[in-house]
């Protein structure tokens, strides 16, 4: 047995947490587009086989955004390079905070802290934002959080902690269990998602909508993402784990 199957045969011990959301058209979405649409096109009965038909859009359940999503003649998800779809896992859980805020944005402050409790983040590693966010997935009012203002409130990055993450730490990749990389509150204040802008700028990707994050250790456990290779595609839905210590 070579060190890679070895290796395998550790992992397979290990404990596996899958982060993706199942899709079908009552989840919640990003409100510009449209639910997933589905139909059967031949069964087993019928034809000998069973196929359907889905309909949906790129950035839909739990996904990955590619640079081009957000910025022109940029990396598309067939371009990202597969050895960043096996990465350390850093999970910055925040879920306490979120709980008593729910507009809370994540600060330089407390990746200072966690590194303090921790050690530094490493270079090339996927961050992930524990808010406990996934928990409403099932009630979607809860989940968009909009109050009698047509305001949302849901949590985010703030745009310093993401270019600490970027300029100090070197992360390959980041991942939030919301919609979105900003505070809403924040997205509102600024005109638009300047903290996604700026992380996609830099030629990284992000994963949204992940689940379970609060299952996970801070260190420790690696993240795994199956990602379609479609061509020229500015993100698509991906199955998401993570493999973290069998304690």
């Amino acid at each position: 047995m070579n060190e890679i199957t070895s290796s395998i045969a550790f992992l397979k011990q290990q404990k596996w947490v899958d982060l993706s959301h199942s899709i079908y058209g009552g989840i919640p979405y990003f409100q510009s587009f449209q639910p997933m649409q589905e139909k059967t096109l031949v069964t087993v009965k019928a034809a000998g086989f069973f196929a359907k038909e889905y309909r949906l859009v790129t950035q839909y359940g739990t996904h990955i955004d590619a640079p081009i999503h957000f910025v022109e003649d940029r990396i598309s998800v067939d371009q990202l390079a597969i050895k960043d779809f096996l990465l350390p896992l850093i999970v910055i859980h925040k879920e306490a905070a979120v709980a008593k805020n729910p507009d809370y944005s994540l600060t330089v402050a407390d990746l200072e802290n966690f590194e303090a409790e921790h050690g530094k983040i490493p270079a090339e590693s996927f961050v992930a934002f524990a808010s406990g966010w996934w928990k409403r997935w099932e009630e979607p009012e809860k989940f968009y959080n909009v109050d009698r203002e047509g305001q949302a409130h849901t949590p985010g990055w703030s745009l310093e902690a993401l270019k600490f993450l970027h300029e100090e730490r070197q992360v390959t990749a980041i991942g939030h269990e919301t919609l979105d990389t900003d505070s809403a509150v924040d997205c509102t204040k600024n005109g638009g998602l300047l903290g996604k802008l700026y992380w996609l700028s830099q030629d990284k990707f992000q994963v949204e909508v992940l689940s379970r994050l609060t299952e996970l250790p801070a260190v420790g456990g690696a993240i795994s993402l199956g990602v379609p290779k479609v061509k020229d595609a500015p993100g698509f839905n991906v199955r998401a784990f993570a493999i973290v210590p069998n304690d």
